[in-house]
């Protein structure tokens, strides 16, 4: 085991109302400080995003990305799959196992293991985690310049009272998630 190379894979972006589902697979070098990695969600979005250009710097990784058409599509379990799937499929370095957050794999994946709050208890996990939810971020910041009456520099696209009160005066955009609940419910009106 000590030789082998192991990829952590996790998602983010399952719960909001809008964007894309972003997926990352990473591989650690020996230099990364993993005392930085934990649960994302548990740390602040500055020393996430410092945390993450850490990481970044000292392993492999590769980003994936399922669009809102395709979560509406497939469903959001679906898409979440096929966002790990592109990822991994984008790593450049090949592991020997795929270690990934969760209960279920990319039908594909032959040499994985999945564990439930990974993110919590695998550092390579965490890492993934951190780097994907800062990538998805950092986008939907982005994403927010476009459509600036949703805050999505504030609430990222998760269904926030603001986000929701901001739906209901302004309407629904191109990169609502049209399946959701409260969107679907707000669409039928």
């Amino acid at each position: 085991m000590k030789d082998k190379i192991f990829a952590g894979v996790d998602e983010v972006g399952r719960g909001c109302l809008a964007g894309p589902v972003i997926s990352c697979a990473i591989i650690l070098k020996k230099n990364v400080n993993t005392k930085l990695l934990k649960d994302s969600k548990t740390i602040s979005f500055k020393n996430r995003i410092e945390i993450a250009d850490h990481i970044k710097k000292n392993s492999w990784y590769a980003i994936g990305s399922a669009s809102v058409n395709e979560i509406d599509k497939f469903n959001i379990f679906n898409a979440s799959l096929l966002s790990m799937e592109r990822a991994v499929k984008k790593l450049k370095k090949k592991p020997h196992i795929f270690l990934i957050d969760g209960t279920h794999a990319p039908k594909k994946l032959i040499n994985y293991k999945t564990i439930i709050k990974g993110d919590q208890k695998i550092k390579c996990i965490s890492a993934a985690s951190i780097v994907a939810k800062v990538y998805r971020d950092l986008y939907m910041i982005k994403l927010g310049n476009k459509f600036p009456k949703y805050k999505w520099d504030k609430n990222f696209g998760y269904g926030t009272s603001q986000h929701l009160k901001a739906i209901k005066k302004f309407g629904v955009t191109k990169v609502h998630r049209k399946s959701y609940k409260p969107v679907h419910n707000i669409l039928s009106k």
